[in-house]
This record gives structure tokens, sequence and C-alpha cells, in this order.
């Protein structure tokens, strides 16, 4: 089990970006595919964005893509969420999870798929 920890929320203009970061301890970090997912209020967890194992390989939800990225430092054992042209519907808390595919190159838009999750951070964008 890896344990994760998100931080970098907060309240933010509409337009404006923020990162976000998941800190990864417990297991070798190398050996996980990391994903973002979002909840906002009412709604069921969505997926936001995933890299894989082997950070080759990157998807995104649809509604996102373009504004954007996710990225790893595997010697920080951290994976980021930079999120540009953030609008009002990317309100919601959002969370960092992590699994152990068989397949290196795998990207999983799938919450079942993940494993292990942090706890969340909240994302605010005012309009």
């Amino acid at each position: 089990q890896v344990q994760l920890v998100e931080s970098g929320g907060g309240l933010v203009q509409a337009g404006g970006s923020l990162r976000l970061s998941c800190a990864a301890s417990g297991r070798t970090f190398s050996n996980y595919a990391m994903g973002w997912f979002r909840q906002a209020p009412g709604t069921e967890r969505e997926f936001v964005a995933a890299m894989s194992r082997s950070g080759g390989n990157t998807c995104y939800a649809a509604s996102v893509k373009g504004r954007f990225t996710i990225s790893r430092d595997t010697a920080e054992n951290t994976v980021y969420l930079q999120m540009s042209s953030l609008k009002a519907e990317d309100t919601a808390v959002y969370y960092c999870a992590a699994r152990q595919p068989s397949i290196s190159s795998s990207c999983s838009q799938l919450a079942t798929s993940y494993r292990d999750w942090g706890q969340g951070t909240q994302v605010t964008v005012s309009s």
C-alpha cells in the first residue's frame, strides 16, 4: 500500500491556474501508475487525468484536455496536476490515486482500478 497526500488546492478566479501535488510514501513510487479524480457536491467521482507507470503515456478527460497537465517527479515521489484556464465547473475536491498495473504503458480512467487514494484537496473556482 502507498500513502498519498494531496496539497495545492485553494480558491482561484476563473481563468486562473493552480498546481496540485500528490506526495507518495510507503512503497516504490516507480511501480505505480497514478491518476487524478475529482468530485463535486452531489455528483459522482469523475476521472480527470492519469499517467502510466512508465510515465510515457497520459490520458485526460475531454473536459480538461488542453487545460490540465499531469506529470511526475520520481525522485521526489510526487505527481502533479497543473491546471490552467480554470472554470467554475472545475470546482471540486481533487483526489490522487495509485495503482499497480501489469502493463507499464497502460493508462486507466476507471476509479475501480485504483487501490490507494489520498484524502483530497479542495479546489474552488470563482466566476
